[in-house]
């Protein structure tokens, strides 16, 4: 009898485990969904100003941090270093939140699709926008 008493018991707190790790993903997941509101829209205007040429416009996209550690010339040799020239498609992956930042890895492909850049943007919220606070090469 007390075994019985025992197993149910464990089997109702690990549904109630189950049921509070649910909601926390859940609750989680919600967050992040409104938190990242504006993330794709900016990502697409910042490769659009790169491939239309605007570079210092891309560049004004970037948090006032950001522009404090990586010089405009700084920003430009990365930039070439990339060769963004090569790629056609862009992936947006899983976002994760750290503190009050967005990292979300992009991987851009080339038109062939055998060669894949991945890249890690980090997003800050500057009063009611977002600004990419760090970009830098994925380590896969």
């Amino acid at each position: 009898m007390d075994g019985a008493l025992v197993n149910e018991i464990g089997t109702k707190a690990l549904l109630a485990g189950v049921g509070v790790l649910l909601l926390y993903w859940t609750v989680s997941a919600i967050k992040l969904v409104i938190s990242g509101r504006g993330i794709n829209p900016l990502v697409k205007q910042f490769f659009n100003q790169i491939a239309s040429g605007r570079v210092d416009a891309a560049y004004l996209l970037t948090s006032k941090s950001y522009r404090q550690h990586v010089s405009r010339q700084d920003f430009l040799k990365f930039l070439g270093s990339l060769q963004l020239n090569r790629y056609r498609n862009l992936k947006s992956g899983r976002p994760r939140i750290k503190d009050k930042l967005i990292i979300l890895t992009l991987k851009l492909k080339s038109e062939d699709k055998k060669t894949e850049l991945p890249l890690d943007f980090t997003f800050i919220k500057v009063e009611d926008s977002w600004r990419i606070d760090r970009i830098a090469k994925a380590k896969i």
